[in-house]
């Protein structure tokens, strides 16, 4: 996400602000610290700029890397704002990862947020459809969003009317997205080579072995996201899953699973019932949250299996109504409490069940979501949506059809309407 960079190009423009000392901003990478590190590295980043306290004591700018996959890391900055000078100072933390005893709202927000009704946290992800269609098809339109209880409202209908005429380009250009995915340098790569280069696609890798799978061979990380991508279309079987992967039990196999959603590589997928709540004990799916990571894989490792776009647009169309119902609700994704498939009757899935959300002090359900990317045949593909739930939206490859109670919507226009 280019974090570390950006960090330091914030430390440049503040340095060159008149009413900043240079000796104010403190950058900190924080890899492979402790808590204690941290506390310490505060306090002597503190003396040995205290030079700039010589016509009275001035605040410091914390400019703190990879901070929030240190253990207690939130406990620790408490700690410091409560009892020291670091109470006076603006303290900024970024993290690629995230640690389980981290709890922010806790020791970070509570009482301390302000009154007002903005959302305390944001969640910083790949770059979504709608960003990457801007950057790289800027002439091709982009809608405002809908609400995801409103895909199939007169709104929605006007959407997909207004885009039927270019969805030959928005297929293209969703093509393109599901083979870049939304990384920044993963897309000025693909528009300007047509690719991806293996150098960062070994960077991605080498994130999520330190991140996720520390302890074996580097060229886990491209067996294990393989893998996933190609279970994600159903439920996942975390035992046999673990004995194709090779891990020496399911618990094993759980914690890396684990690691991946805390390093917002990964999204839970659980099955729901009517009421939109989460069935104790049923078998969940595991979606990646960037088209790129499913591709790691087969560009890694000679052998692995090239993903499907019918998987790869169920997937991303998953992460994109999970990243708004989270901007609706927010602490949801961290929850595991976005998204949810349902099981009907006959045994079949509907990939995208309603679940609540809150409006305006009232209770909706979004609208149910079928991604098949299908170019023909869509009416067969709705029966199962429309006999579960008497409508839906099924996302197309290219098909628009708003006539019957199930709408067909070419799964780009479906993901703009989402963003």
């Amino acid at each position: 996400m280019g974090k570390s960079v950006t960090m330091k190009d914030a430390a440049s423009v503040l340095c060159g602000r008149e009413d900043v000392d240079p000796r104010q901003i403190v950058y900190l990478p924080a890899d492979g610290m402790r808590a204690k590190d941290l506390r310490r590295a505060l306090v002597l980043g503190r003396d040995v700029t205290r030079s700039v306290d010589r016509n009275g004591a001035r605040p410091r700018i914390w400019l703190l890397d990879e901070v929030t996959g240190i253990e207690d890391w939130t406990a620790a900055l408490k700690y410091l704002r409560d009892n020291t000078l670091v109470g006076d100072d603006t303290v900024v933390c970024t993290g690629s990862s995230w640690s389980d005893t981290a709890d922010v709202e806790r020791d970070l927000l509570a009482g301390r947020a302000g009154n007002g009704a903005c959302r305390r946290t944001r969640l910083l992800l790949p770059m979504r459809f709608r960003d990457v269609l801007a950057a790289t098809r800027p002439e091709l339109a982009r809608p405002g969003p809908l609400p995801p209880w409103g895909l199939q409202s007169a709104e929605a209908r006007a959407v997909a009317d207004d885009l039927e005429l270019h969805v030959d380009d928005l297929d293209l250009a969703w093509q393109s997205y599901l083979t870049s995915g939304g990384f920044p340098r993963a897309v000025a790569e693909h528009a300007k080579e047509g690719m991806v280069s293996q150098s960062f696609m070994e960077d991605l890798a080498a994130w999520l072995h330190r991140d996720v799978d520390h302890d074996a061979p580097p060229d886990s990380i491209p067996r294990l996201l393989a893998e996933l991508q190609h279970r994600s279309t159903s439920p996942l079987n975390r035992r046999s899953t673990a004995e194709q992967l090779g891990y020496p039990s399911a618990q094993t196999f759980d914690v890396r699973l684990s690691r991946l959603m805390h390093s917002f590589a990964g999204l839970w997928c659980h099955q729901i019932g009517d009421a939109g709540t989460r069935i104790s004990g049923a078998q969940s799916k595991f979606y990646l949250t960037d088209p790129l990571l499913a591709w790691l894989g087969h560009r890694l490792r000679a052998g692995l299996p090239q993903p499907a776009m019918p998987s790869l647009t169920e997937m991303a169309l998953a992460s994109a109504l999970a990243v708004t119902i989270d901007d609706i609700e927010p602490g949801r994704w961290m929850s595991g409490d976005t998204i949810g498939y349902v099981r009907t009757g006959a045994g079949n899935e509907v990939d995208l069940g309603p679940v609540p959300v809150p409006v305006a002090g009232q209770v909706v359900r979004t609208t149910p979501l079928e991604a098949k990317w299908v170019s023909h045949g869509w009416r067969t593909e709705a029966r199962v949506v429309e006999g579960k739930y008497g409508g839906g939206v099924l996302a197309t490859k290219n098909i628009t059809d708003t006539g019957p109670s199930t709408w067909a919507i070419p799964a780009p226009v479906v993901a703009l309407m989402l963003n």
